[in-house]
């Protein structure tokens, strides 16, 4: 199996088996990478609003139930498509929990963003989407290994599922990134244009594309990590959620040696108005710029236990720790109760070891 000579000597995609643990192939170029996912899509009749809600909507969106005896339901990723001309409802679509809505469910619903309450709904109706068949994953240029090409002489259905897989991306550094999931089979196969040995390999299967709009994080990650801290701090909330993906999923593929106790860390709050830009802030305070200290609470209780980069007792300067208090104090659970979240990241801190003065 060849090396790609484009990315500094190293591939930046490489196909390979989870069950086995072999390389299927690498490659320079990946067809199909980003895209949108299939979502769920929901008419929210009699909808009362309670602010604004046009667009993209928010990355955690619930929908909670009149009937207490039903837990609420999550819409990542949500977006409004508006009001139906002559109609009293709301269309919202985005990507369904795992366990989506109640089934027969037809009550009143309330809706929040996790900060404040978007609106209610008399009844709510779940629309089927058309079939479409997702577009293959094409790996163009891909220098298959010797598993590969026996599968690909061999021919048949059961040679050709290569079952589950991951498409692992390293960025130009050659460095790990991130890794897709995917359940791999193959569908067609060409001689590749980008040099001898090369193929241009299409595949079908289970696959979650990267959504279109996180594009320009992913090509800024590609050309490695930031260098400065507070590279994120002038996207919006979306784009910065994108961000903390990238930020976490790396952090998987490293191994990580834990500061001595006593260190000082020091956080910049200026910039800290939202869920994703306070555990960025809080990342890079404990790990330097691009670095990762937790995701949502229960991850960063995680981190205060070792393997992240920390070691108790150690001590935190909060900067401008106001920004945070103004834009934090006031959120709410899944099933719509307020909470301070400012205030439970600092008792998770301070539980963990971490003295935090604020300034």
């Amino acid at each position: 199996m060849h090396e790609d000579e484009g990315h500094r000597g190293r591939a930046r995609y490489t196909l390979a088996s989870k069950e086995h643990g072999h390389a299927w192939g690498l490659c320079a170029e990946v067809e199909g990478l980003f895209g949108e996912a299939p979502q769920g899509t929901y008419e929210l009749f009699g909808w009362v609003p309670q602010a604004d809600v046009r667009g993209w909507v928010g990355d955690r969106v619930w929908l909670v139930p009149d009937d207490e005896t039903l837990d609420p339901w999550l819409l990542e990723d949500a977006e409004s498509v508006g009001r139906p001309l002559g109609t009293d409802s709301l269309v919202l679509t985005g990507l369904d929990d795992y366990e989506g809505p109640p089934e027969g469910h037809r009550g009143r619903v309330r809706v929040h963003d996790g900060h404040r309450w978007l609106g209610s709904c008399r009844e709510f109706g779940r629309v089927l989407p058309s079939v479409r068949s997702a577009p293959p994953l094409v790996l163009r240029g891909l220098a298959p290994g010797d598993q590969l090409r026996a599968a690909l002489v061999k021919g048949t259905r059961r040679a050709l599922d290569l079952e589950q897989a991951a498409l692992e991306i390293r960025d130009d550094r050659g460095t790990p990134l991130t890794e897709r999931p995917l359940r791999a089979r193959v569908s067609a196969w060409r001689p590749s244009s980008c040099g001898t040995d090369r193929i241009d390999l299409e595949l079908d299967g289970d696959f979650t594309p990267v959504p279109p709009y996180a594009r320009p994080i992913w090509e800024r990650w590609f050309a490695g990590p930031p260098d400065t801290r507070g590279s994120w701090a002038g996207l919006d909330t979306r784009h910065r959620g994108a961000w903390l993906d990238l930020v976490r999923e790396r952090t998987c593929q490293r191994t990580h040696r834990d500061r001595p106790a006593g260190h000082a860390y020091e956080l910049d709050g200026r910039h800290v108005t939202d869920r994703p830009g306070l555990y960025l802030a809080l990342g890079e305070a404990v790990n330097g710029p691009g670095g990762y200290f937790g995701g949502c609470v229960a991850a960063v209780d995680d981190c205060l236990r070792g393997a992240f980069g920390y070691t108790a007792p150690a001590t935190l300067l909060w900067r401008e720790a106001a920004t945070a208090r103004e834009h934090l104090s006031q959120a709410l659970t899944p099933d719509g109760r307020p909470y301070d979240l400012f205030g439970v990241v600092l008792d998770v801190l301070a539980q963990g070891g971490m003295d935090v003065t604020l300034a």
